[in-house]
């Protein structure tokens, strides 16, 4: 990974939305999810965009993630227009995804689920099996955490050994989409705590989509979605 200092002095955006809009169409209607939305995203910082459910948050985090196009707009990594690029390569090398959800493979180990995206990249196993363990620890997880099935962990467990698996897969930016939804306040802290880590130590562009306040007051700038609109706070 590039180092922290060295980012910090690239003031150049790793990601940006420029006029970007969305629309979803029914049989009956077209709701426009995002109205020309335009936002701006460094790395060692942690963004939090807060609003309602049905403001257009998570059709934003889609459109950063890769998972979809804009209709009109651009989505830019680096400068250049994501939608001219292998958007699959994007988020095995640059952006990751943490989900509410925890979305960790059922039938792996915490360990395994952490060496997955390094083994995607063919590192070896053995510098993938430390390498986890190396996070996993960072994560606040013990060893015995190591060999166990996700159906074994809490809630707060399976979030950590989420972010420990996004990472793994030394990219520069990650996306969390209510990442302490399925959590209690404790574990709520830890996890904020470890995605702030991630920004100021780590140098990642961290970008939490939240409607809890509490969440949204320790980010480093937040926007507020209101009908398809970003509007800064």
């Amino acid at each position: 990974m590039t180092d922290v200092k060295e980012k910090r002095e690239n003031s150049i955006p790793i990601l940006e939305a420029k006029a970007v809009s969305y629309s979803y169409r029914t049989k009956y209607q077209t709701i426009e999810a995002l109205r020309e939305v335009s936002c701006k995203f460094e790395t060692c910082k942690m963004y939090a965009i807060v609003g309602e459910s049905g403001s257009g948050k998570s059709t934003l985090l889609s459109l950063l993630a890769g998972l979809d196009v804009p209709e009109k707009g651009s989505v830019y990594i680096q400068g250049e227009d994501l939608s001219r690029k292998n958007r699959d390569q994007y988020r095995r090398d640059m952006a990751c995804v943490v989900y509410q959800a925890f979305h960790l493979f059922p039938l792996l180990t915490a360990l395994e689920n952490v060496m997955y995206p390094m083994e995607l990249k063919r590192v070896s196993k053995k510098q993938a099996q430390a390498r986890a363990k190396e996070i996993l620890l960072e994560m606040g997880l013990g060893e015995k955490i190591f060999r166990q099935f996700p159906q074994m962990m809490s809630g707060g467990e399976q979030q950590r050994v989420a972010i420990a698996r996004a990472l793994a897969a030394d990219g520069r930016i990650l996306l969390a989409d209510e990442p302490t939804g399925n959590l209690d306040s404790e574990n709520e802290e830890k996890i904020v705590e470890l995605l702030k880590k991630s920004a100021h130590e780590k140098g990642y562009a961290v970008i939490v989509i939240t409607h809890n306040p509490s969440v949204a007051a320790k980010a480093d700038m937040v926007y507020h979605m209101k009908d398809g609109r970003l509007f800064e706070k």
